[in-house]
């Protein structure tokens, strides 16, 4: 087995695990929280939970990234991102960044920090509901264009 392989094999699993946890967390967490707490305890009761995720999820992304990086290096495909049937490779490499800068910067030096400090929870986990929907949803995208894209059908 080649390290191309064994870096499309990690990206699979770390992309399985990473968007797979969105999708729980977005589909089935939050509503769960929304109909089990009122909305001034709803943030509180979803950070009890996802500070478990997050820490999964850093590993999850740092992996794919990686991969991802190590698959386009070695196979010379950087050519990909100058044609624009291979939209799916920027959506990849886009979609990866937000959650990087998400988890990486955006929520442990700031975000936290804010939502600990909100006035407004409820309106903070409306808020955030929407913002995990529209990234589920651009997940989804990238997911079914990245493997049409791979096997030719885009």
């Amino acid at each position: 087995m080649d390290d191309i392989t064994i870096a499309r094999a990690i990206h699979v699993l770390a992309v399985l695990l990473w968007i797979g946890g969105v999708a729980f967390v977005t589909l089935v967490v939050m509503p769960s929280i929304r109909a089990a707490h009122p909305p001034t305890d709803r943030l509180a009761a979803f950070h009890k939970l996802e500070g478990r995720f997050a820490a999964q999820a850093r590993i999850w992304v740092l992996l794919a990234g990686v991969s991802g990086f190590w698959m386009v290096y070695r196979a010379q495909m950087w050519d990909r991102f100058a044609d624009p049937h291979f939209w799916w490779m920027h959506a990849m490499v886009g979609l990866w960044a937000i959650f990087a800068a998400m988890l990486f910067v955006i929520e442990p030096l700031f975000l936290h920090r804010r939502m600990e400090d909100s006035s407004q929870p409820a309106a903070d986990f409306d808020r955030m509901e929407v913002v995990h929907r529209g990234l589920l949803g651009f997940a989804v995208i990238t997911l079914l264009g990245a493997v049409a894209g791979s096997h030719g059908l885009l």
